[in-house]
């Protein structure tokens, strides 16, 4: 690359910044409601082309990239936050502002640090081996697209679309969020009898993280969830008549049938660190090799192969560690110097061996399994501070913000090597990506926890009406048992992680599958719905690059619907903090005698609409 080329530029850090604000709110709105959280590379390099072709910039690839990979810190911040920080809440216990922003503000400082020596093994020593598909379609849009700003149009107008759409439900309740087989009176006695249920979210921007998601994956997921729903569930209430009996399905699916998919998360991460042992010692070989670089060796290297010196990431990360310990010394998280230092431990040890695993994820199939290795830390972290005395509601909070530093240190690993990998392809500088990285860290991190606070006070995350956020859940339901003298349901987990093991030796995506385990139904048919359209509409041609150019354009659609319902979301929960109160209560109540609501009843009405439009927009021609 010319040593002239523009990258790191007051526009491009600009943009960067100002896109870390607005997806980190976007995709925190999302992954509370739908416990998952999209990648923001595509969007914003979208964004970032159109820019670029409306104000006329030349030669604006590697500032593009820059804008790129700031911008993308709002998701993998966001998921480190909300996976593990909402179940504090959820425990009816209380985490303040600045404990959520140290938690990920720290944790995605060590993911970081902790990557830096792997990147060359990952992006350069195995460039052509791993597939990378994230970044492959990412880079494709900062070059194809340069100069013009068409796709841009395409994914504005599916914003726009996918924002009213989700307006209308979540601000007036214009139609049903969530159709069920309950609808129907037979439905109502299946559920009753059998406690056999199905349900639909209706959502736009859950339509497109199906599709982009892709049908294989989606496909696997809802098979867990579909083995949960339609036989473990029906099982246990016929093996347990007295229990579960007097529960509804939701219920036993909360109280029983999830912790087997957690058990199965659980394994599926230990089954990670053993198949990549490998890649931890090579990636650690190249790094040591770095670090004992003479200074001459190290003013050869090429700008396109620099990383921030190895001297001072090591001792980044150690200034690092001394602020995590510091943080649960003298931040409220732990009683005493040894608590914490036992925290610190966990944080250096897990994060850093996970580090591999994210990144080996990314790299093979664009999906960083962040939250099954963050239940395993979790669970680790209990049984350690039960130990050295720490349990009861002192000890979940602890739990979880040690947790939460984890988990965002691994979703920045996993996130990260995708935006050095845009970078190595686009020819830029990787120490310009990881210094300004730091900084997209600080701003991402200041606008979750925000979001979460105003989230929090006006939907809650527990009783009627409140967020989903079924990963926190998740990772309550693990800890809760454990802090309170009471035994974890370990014969469940243990249940998951063997059906994990059988999984992975026929060769299923374990993680996939125990995903849809303990994510609710509703969340995970969509997903096979959006998957499914984008398996149709990139297989009707026998032209190989129509059809490639139609899945392209579907997944601007798709990235607008969930960038523009996730807004959209946003803006609706700020309006009832507001104490605007839109939502039409009538219109959503069952009337006496009647099977359902008139929202219900004509909620698969414009959901039908949208997947028309989705399936139009993706196989009409330019």
């Amino acid at each position: 690359m010319s040593k002239n080329k523009k990258e790191v530029t007051v526009y491009s850090v600009g943009v960067g910044l100002l896109m870390t604000v607005l997806f980190s709110a976007a995709a925190a709105y999302l992954g509370l409601k739908v416990g998952q959280v999209f990648e923001a590379a595509i969007p914003i390099a979208i964004i970032a082309v159109g820019l670029t072709g409306a104000l006329k910039k030349s030669d604006a690839l590697a500032q593009n990239v820059i804008i790129q990979s700031i911008g993308a810190c709002s998701g993998v911040v966001v998921a480190g936050a909300i996976f593990t920080l909402p179940a504090i809440y959820i425990l009816g216990l209380e985490v303040n502002f600045w404990q959520m922003f140290l938690s990920s503000l720290l944790g995605g400082v060590l993911g970081i640090l902790f990557l830096i020596p792997f990147r060359k093994y990952f992006v350069k020593e195995m460039d052509g081996k791993y597939p990378f598909p994230e970044a492959t379609a990412t880079i494709k849009v900062l070059r194809s697209g340069e100069g013009s700003s068409s796709g841009a149009k395409t994914l504005v107008t599916a914003g726009v679309i996918g924002g009213l759409y989700d307006f209308a439900i979540s601000t007036f309740g214009a139609w049903a969020e969530t159709l069920s087989t309950t609808v129907m009176h037979w439905g109502q006695v299946v559920a009753d009898k059998a406690k056999v249920v199905l349900k639909l979210n209706t959502g736009a921007a859950v339509l497109g993280l199906g599709y982009i998601v892709g049908l294989k994956y989606a496909f696997i997921i809802c098979c867990g969830s579909l083995l949960v729903w339609l036989l473990i569930i029906p099982g246990l209430n016929l093996l347990m008549p007295a229990e579960a009996g007097a529960l509804s399905a939701d219920q036993i699916f909360s109280g029983y049938a999830r912790h087997i998919g957690i058990g199965g998360i659980a394994a599926a991460g230990i089954i990670g660190i053993i198949k990549n042992a490998g890649v931890i010692k090579s990636a650690v070989g190249l790094a040591v090799g770095e670090f004992s670089k003479k200074g001459g060796a190290a003013q050869a290297v090429e700008d396109s192969d620099r990383d921030i010196a190895m001297k001072k990431v090591v001792t980044g990360v150690v200034i690092a560690l001394l602020c995590i310990f510091a943080f649960f010394a003298f931040g409220g998280v732990v009683n005493n110097i040894w608590q914490a230092l036992i925290g610190l431990v966990i944080v250096a040890v897990i994060a850093f061996l996970f580090t591999t695993v994210a990144a080996n994820a990314i790299a093979i199939v664009g999906s960083n399994p962040v939250s099954g290795m963050t239940i395993m830390t979790l669970i680790i972290t209990a049984l350690v501070l039960v130990a050295v005395g720490l349990k009861g509601d002192k000890g979940m909070a602890a739990a979880m913000i040690i947790g939460g530093v984890v988990c965002t240190a691994l979703s920045m690993a996993g996130g990260f090597v995708t935006d050095l990998k845009i970078g190595y392809w686009a020819g830029t500088t990787p120490a310009k990506q990881e210094t300004w990285k730091f900084v997209g860290t600080l701003v991402a991190a200041l606008t979750v926890s925000g979001v979460m606070l105003i989230l929090n006070k006006t939907y809650g995350f527990t009783g009627e009406g409140a967020l989903v956020a079924p990963q926190a859940n998740a990772m309550a339901a693990v800890i809760q048992p454990m802090m309170n003298g009471g035994q974890a349901p370990w014969l469940l987990y243990g249940i998951g992680a063997a059906l994990a093991i059988i999984l992975d030796l026929c060769k299923v995506p374990a993680l996939a599958f125990c995903l849809g385990m303990f994510i609710p139904i509703d969340l995970n048919l969509p997903l096979l719905v959006g998957g499914a359209i984008s398996w149709f509409v990139s297989t009707r041609s026998k032209d190989e690059a129509v059809n490639n150019a139609r899945q392209e354009k579907g997944t601007l659609i798709a990235s607008g619907f969930i960038a523009g319902g996730a807004l959209m979301g946003v803006v609706s929960a700020i309006l009832r903090f507001a104490g605007v109160d839109w939502f039409l209560s009538g219109w959503n109540s069952v009337a006496a005698g009647a099977s359902c609501s008139g929202a219900e009843a004509i909620a698969i009405i414009p959901l039908l609409l949208l997947i028309g439009y989705m399936i139009w927009g993706s196989m009409k021609k330019n």
